[in-house]
């Protein structure tokens, strides 16, 4: 993902933390924002990484955990 564009917010702090819900709420966040691309490069990563954590610092890279 290109550094130099703000990450846009995104609410996942009490939410129900199945990492499915939170890629898809993320991924909805960067649709919202114009930011397809990154939508689905976030979920492809997320879908081949190896822990709930991993995942959870991927879709940190993408939007701003609130």
């Amino acid at each position: 993902m290109d550094n130099k564009r703000n990450k846009p917010d995104c609410k996942l702090i009490g939410e129900d933390g199945n990492i499915f819900n939170l890629m898809a709420r993320a991924a909805r966040t960067l649709r919202e924002n114009d930011l397809s691309e990154e939508a689905k490069e976030m979920r492809e990563r997320i879908t081949s990484s190896g822990s709930y954590d991993e995942a959870l610092c991927i879709i940190g890279e993408y939007v701003n955990i609130i």
